[in-house]
């Protein structure tokens, strides 16, 4: 085990849906900033460019990790390490702004290629105050549609969910899933939600 630095921000910090992967190996956890560009995702947690000049905030973290842990966070960031263009994030080291001092940390930063069209740029790079006043989308889910979307998210093959009238015509407008005729699968929309209950 070693002792590695990692700024995280959005649903990887400290309170929020992807902290549970990683506490049990947080040493310590303090607020911090880097520079770079945010972008609010559909789903509702941001993504962050390594371009631009605003203070984004997130948490520096230092992990007691292995090689292990460092392999299944660069899988969950989607790191290519066979082609780094491919990747969906790319792993870098950068300055991370505390307080009253600097050190350099890991940030995993979107691929500027991958941008969704319908991401929005978060003004200032404050994604804390956007999530306070508008919820991420799997926050605003009910415990059935979350239910139903867990379960379409772990099928494999054509194996066929039922699932009632009323919860169909709820995630037909949430555009989470689409229908296949004999069977529902789940939107692109709905696989990105499904990332982030899972």
């Amino acid at each position: 085990m070693t002792e590695m630095k990692f700024f995280f921000y959005g649903s990887m910090t400290e309170g929020l849906v992807h902290f549970h992967r990683i506490k049990d190996f947080v040493t310590s956890c303090q607020p911090a900033k880097i520079q770079g560009k945010a972008y609010r995702l559909k789903v509702g947690y941001p993504v962050v460019i390594d371009e631009g000049e605003d203070f984004i905030p997130g948490q520096l973290v230092e992990l007691r990790a292995s090689n292990l842990l460092w392999a299944l966070l660069d899988e969950f960031h989607g790191i290519n390490s066979a082609d780094e263009i491919k990747s969906l994030h790319f792993r870098r080291q950068r300055a991370v702004h505390l307080e009253s001092s600097e050190e350099q940390a890991w940030v995993y930063f979107l691929n500027p290629k991958k941008l969704p069209t319908p991401a929005k740029l978060i003004p200032n790079g404050d994604w804390e105050t956007v999530l306070q006043q508008e919820p991420p989308l799997v926050d605003q889910l009910t415990e059935s549609q979350r239910n139903y979307i867990l379960r379409l998210g772990q099928v494999t093959g054509r194996e066929i969910i039922p699932i009632d009238l009323s919860l169909y015509r709820e995630l037909m407008n949430l555009e989470m899933i689409v229908d296949k005729g004999r069977r529902l699968a789940l939107s692109k929309s709905g696989h990105e939600v499904f990332r982030y209950l899972a």
